[in-house]
């Protein structure tokens, strides 16, 4: 008798959801899953526990067993999961109950606490006993430029992928090889809330969207049936650079990290039957290289959160994501990455339950991974904390709502900027463009806004003089960006490109 390997000690249990939990047995046997409440001390002082929930259930002929628990509250109360069958007790201790986040993407979700900027400051905080880690290795980790060995290869299985691991309660140990996004996200939610908040990584270095997307969910859209198709290794619909990696691993065989459905297969599908909080996601990089894949990216993200959706049966799942930063393009193939991020604006649009956290800012010249990734998790944290934990705070910078044109003056109005617009140095504003190469004046000055039915009058806006009404208004419309429109809250605007209307 056994249990699903995602059930150890120190893990959290998405709160507010049936609880499911299941595992492989010997048919017809009986297994009873309780969960009981520990920490509670008899008169000598000895650890009791209270059973809080129990079920029996039936070992299938399959040899599959599953339960379902009842919902129940957050709690930073240690529980523990007690199953038993055939005479063989298996205890899983330290559980709390909290929000689970999946985190996917590639080398800069992946990217580790010790590497990160703040990684020195951040060891004075990492005793965290309410933020948990699930943090597995994988196949092929660091191998580049070269063949897979033969052991690899053994591993690039799905069911083989990710190593055995288990859960880890945060500290200046565990916490070093965790995602720095993921860490500082899960901290900043926790900090906020102190809702325990358990983290399952799952990024991948280099990784495209595709290898997060089922074969399936490929197949079953016309646009994207193609990246289905093998050999992957030669397919037009993948990315170049992404079938380069891929043929530099492999002699022999097909699996490989950015395969199409490949980190789906291994490590999303086996965690459908688990109840999550939500999704966040940092990735961009591999699919920014090639207008057709540049263009297609909102479209795809979408197909890909609607798979995670439907497969744990959760239609309003959040998603959360970050916006690729700025590079220059000299050393890097970055030269489409201002319309990548405006790709990536445009995903909030295609998807309610969504935010994305941008980061042009904190971007270098000629490095594809800042080591700031404190800024970046807490300000994708700003999402959950606005949409998820009802916090009063701003959860994003300003994000373009209209463009109008109107007796030689056109005004750009903003979401997420009621306290107010400035400008991060205090300098005069920069980055705005009429044609998408050559710099305007413009300035902040107070208006009238109208949102829907509600007129805002002294909301400030940002204004440029022109004579003729132009097609567009764009921001920050290059590569590596220094635009300085920032709200209140100090928070960047998104690169932008967007119809200019005439004013009614």
């Amino acid at each position: 008798m056994s249990v699903n390997k995602i059930f150890t000690d120190h893990m959290v249990l998405q709160r507010d959801q049936p609880i499911h939990i299941w595992g492989r047995g010997l048919p017809g046997a009986a297994v009873k899953v309780s969960l009981s409440r520990t920490g509670l001390r008899s008169a000598d002082s000895k650890t009791l526990s209270s059973v809080v929930k129990s079920v029996v259930t039936s070992v299938r002929l399959d040899s599959s067993w599953s339960v379902n628990l009842p919902a129940l509250k957050a709690s930073t109360t240690p529980h523990e999961i007690i199953i038993n069958s055939c005479k063989k007790n298996i205890l899983i201790s330290n559980v709390l109950l909290g929000d689970i986040w999946i985190c996917i993407g590639q080398s800069n979700m992946e990217w580790p606490m010790q590497r990160e900027m703040y990684y020195r400051e951040a060891i004075t905080t990492a005793n965290q006993p309410l933020l948990r880690f699930y943090n597995p290795t994988y196949a092929g980790k660091n191998v580049f430029n070269q063949y897979f060995s033969d052991s690899v290869l053994q591993m690039m299985q799905p069911e083989k992928f990710f190593a055995p691991t288990s859960w880890q309660v945060s500290d200046s140990n565990s916490f070093r090889a965790m995602s720095a996004v993921a860490y500082y996200y899960g901290k900043s939610i926790v900090t906020n809330t102190q809702v325990p908040i358990g983290l399952i990584n799952l990024s991948i270095a280099g990784a495209p969207l595709e290898t997060f997307i089922g074969v399936d969910a490929l197949k079953s859209d016309e646009r994207f049936a193609a990246k289905a198709i093998e050999p992957w290794l030669t397919n037009p619909a993948i990315p170049v650079w992404v079938k380069e990696r891929g043929n530099q691993n492999l002699r022999t065989g097909t699996n490989h990290p950015f395969k199409p459905g490949h980190v789906y297969e291994a490590g999303l599908k086996p965690l459908f039957p688990l109840a999550i909080k939500g999704i966040i996601n940092y990735q961009g990089e591999s699919n920014a290289q090639e207008m057709e894949r540049v263009n297609e990216y909102a479209a795809l993200t979408q197909l890909m959160v609607q798979n995670f959706r439907g497969r744990f049966q959760q239609p309003m799942l959040p998603y959360f994501f970050v916006q690729l930063s700025s590079i220059d393009s000299v050393k890097y193939k970055g030269q489409y990455w201002h319309l990548f991020r405006d790709e990536q604006r445009k995903i909030m649009e295609r998807l309610s339950y969504s935010g994305m956290a941008v980061c042009t800012d904190y971007g270098l010249k000629d490095n594809v991974h800042p080591t700031n990734k404190k800024i970046v998790g807490e300000r994708l944290a700003r999402w959950a904390l606005n949409k998820e934990y009802g916090l009063s705070i701003v959860p994003s910078g300003p994000l373009p709502l209209s463009a109008q044109y109107a007796n030689g003056q056109l005004q750009v109005t903003f979401n997420h900027a009621k306290d107010g617009l400035a400008t991060a140095d205090g300098k005069s504003l920069r980055g705005f463009s009429l044609d998408g190469i050559h710099e305007v004046s413009a300035r902040i000055q107070k208006g009238t806004l109208q949102l829907g039915n509600a007129v805002s009058s002294g909301a400030e806006m940002v204004v440029i003089d022109c004579e003729e009404q132009p097609e567009y208004i764009y921001y920050d419309w290059k590569p590596y960006t220094d635009g300085n429109l920032v709200n209140r809250e100090q928070i960047p605007t998104s690169t932008f490109k967007i119809k200019v209307h005439l004013k009614k």
